[in-house]
């Protein structure tokens, strides 16, 4: 995405519900229980409203990247 504004602006959303402000994820349980705990620190939405492009879905696929929609679509 680096570089395409285009590719950024389909990928991200302005609609989103609660926030976590994650300072030392690794120590987390709220990024454990979040699954964020392998993710840098910084602000990460609870649920975002929408998906991702399918061909980036399929993109993550290819390259082993888990995707896990935060949309409320999966259950776990």
């Amino acid at each position: 995405m680096r570089g395409s504004m285009d590719r950024v602006m389909e990928c991200t959303s302005s609609k989103f519900e609660g926030c976590i402000a994650m300072m030392n994820p690794k120590e987390s349980w709220v990024g454990r229980w979040q699954r964020i705990d392998k993710f840098t620190r910084g602000i990460y939405a609870i649920r975002v409203y929408g998906r991702i492009p399918e061909d980036v879905e399929d993109d993550l696929a290819r390259r082993g990247i888990p995707y896990r929609p935060r949309d409320g679509s999966i259950n776990d």
